[in-house]
């Protein structure tokens, strides 16, 4: 029996390899023939799906929030500035994966030993449930707005993200999510029929608007919202694992780095369109905190953006919401895999991959079954988890800047001087951030 179980591993085992090198061999063959735009969309699908995926359903609603509670102004050309801060980020994951082969929670074990590891995968484990359960709320608000019950839409989205793990193809998963991931942009049209006026548009991105309002908490804590909307650990965790499970090597880097840019500009094009499709509430002084789902925000804007767009808004908020939580539990089966010392990947068959598969199961469920408490404070606990995904990043991008500055598993890859600068940036001004609104949450409540 012993004998048998690793003949199937091992078989299992050479169908992954095998898999992954008839995509690397499409590969070799687009470059040697110079076919650039074929090599792109070879390559392309990590950086896209990342930044889509963190479009997701607290994200989509803290952008909303924002535009309800600020209107245009201050916040479009931050939005703008955090999807710089997710590139910077991303692409130094990017590098890392393609030195060292390795996924980012297999790295940590092995270069600060079991204690850090332990530490890593809790800050990463706790965030990703947490937003799990978000993205369920997402889906159910969605549902909601076209009729459906929680229980029923909360099983749709778990149903689909079966589906996608019943594919056991990496390759053949990762087109299926980008081709879902690109419903993000229904929001910008759901933006056009709110008629945001050019000119205060270009103004916002020209001049950068004055804080609205004040700096107070309440300031505060949407900034911190949107960050956490943007650049969160499980980005780090995913885009390192997937861009080992599919493959690319030191020469695809320049790929990898395009498919991280093109990510991040049509993530932030659907996350100010969302600001802008919610900023007709703001004038007419609605009270975010009556806004508690997606549904709530699509319900209130049906006179001002009409049935279309408000339907846009709702069909985006699902989308969010079932994207997120496919690449939210794939990004913890990959790290719990790498931590156990198992196989690791989308094209592993159920058996190989019982604790991987097993891994993205259990996460949906749990989460799935949290959103069906009655009386749960929606969004509250949405705007919540963008705050402590915020506040968890810093650990999360200490890890990486040590591991992208170790010359021995980077060698020409590691950071120079202008990554560390952007980086030891990032990591001070969120922690900056999360200090201050803890200063004023104590002693300002």
């Amino acid at each position: 029996m012993a004998e048998s179980g690793a003949r199937s591993e091992d078989q299992a085992l050479s169908r992954e390899d095998s898999l992954r090198a008839r995509d690397r061999e499409r590969v070799r063959r687009s470059r040697a023939e110079g076919r650039a735009l074929r090599l792109l969309w070879l390559l392309a699908g990590p950086g896209v799906l990342v930044m889509l995926g963190e479009n997701d359903g607290p994200s989509m609603v803290s952008y909303a929030t924002t535009g309800v509670v600020y209107g245009i102004g201050f916040f479009i050309p931050f939005i703008l500035l955090t999807f710089v801060m997710a590139y910077v980020v991303q692409e130094m994951t990017v590098r890392l994966a393609v030195a060292t082969h390795r996924g980012h929670a297999e790295l940590i074990f092995q270069r600060f030993g079991p204690f850090w590891g332990y530490f890593a995968m809790a800050d990463l484990v706790f965030g990703n449930l947490l937003t799990l359960v978000t993205e369920f709320i997402a889906i159910q608000a969605g549902g909601l707005y076209f009729g459906l019950s929680p229980a029923v839409s909360v099983l749709c989205g778990v149903l689909v993200v079966f589906a996608s793990l019943a594919l056991r193809r990496y390759a053949t998963w990762e087109r299926a999510l980008l081709l879902l991931a690109l419903g993000n942009l229904l929001f910008i049209p759901a933006a056009f029929l709110a008629h945001p006026h050019p000119g205060a548009v270009l103004r916002a991105l020209a001049f950068w608007s004055p804080l609205p309002g004040g700096f107070d908490t309440k300031f505060l804590l949407l900034m911190l919202a949107d960050i956490g909307a943007t650049v969160t650990p499980w980005m780090i965790f995913f885009q390192q694992s997937a861009v080992v499970d599919k493959g690319l090597t030191r020469v695809d880097v320049p790929q990898g780095r395009l498919d991280t840019a093109i990510g991040a500009l049509l993530a932030a094009a659907a996350a100010i369109a969302t600001l802008l499709a919610a900023a007709p509430l703001h004038a007419a002084h609605a009270v975010a905190q009556t806004l508690a789902t997606g549904a709530d925000f699509a319900t209130a804007l049906k006179p001002y953006i009409g049935h279309g767009g408000a339907t846009l808004f709702a069909l985006g908020m699902t989308e969010a919401g079932m994207v997120a939580a496919m690449t939210i539990s794939t990004s913890s089966s990959y790290a719990l895999a790498e931590t156990l010392s198992v196989g690791r990947s989308l094209n592993l068959d159920f058996r190989a991959g019982r604790w991987f598969y097993g891994a993205a199961i259990g996460s949906t469920l749990l989460a799935a079954g949290i959103v069906l408490i009655p009386g749960a404070p929606l969004l509250a606990m949405t705007l919540a988890v963008n705050v402590i995904a915020t506040l968890l990043m810093a650990p999360a991008l200490l890890f990486l800047l040590l591991l992208v500055n170790d010359r021995e598993i980077m060698g020409g890859l590691a950071n120079g001087k202008l990554a560390n600068l952007a980086g030891g940036a990032i990591v001070i001004g969120i922690a900056l951030a999360g200090a201050v609104y803890g200063f004023m949450t104590v002693f300002h409540p």
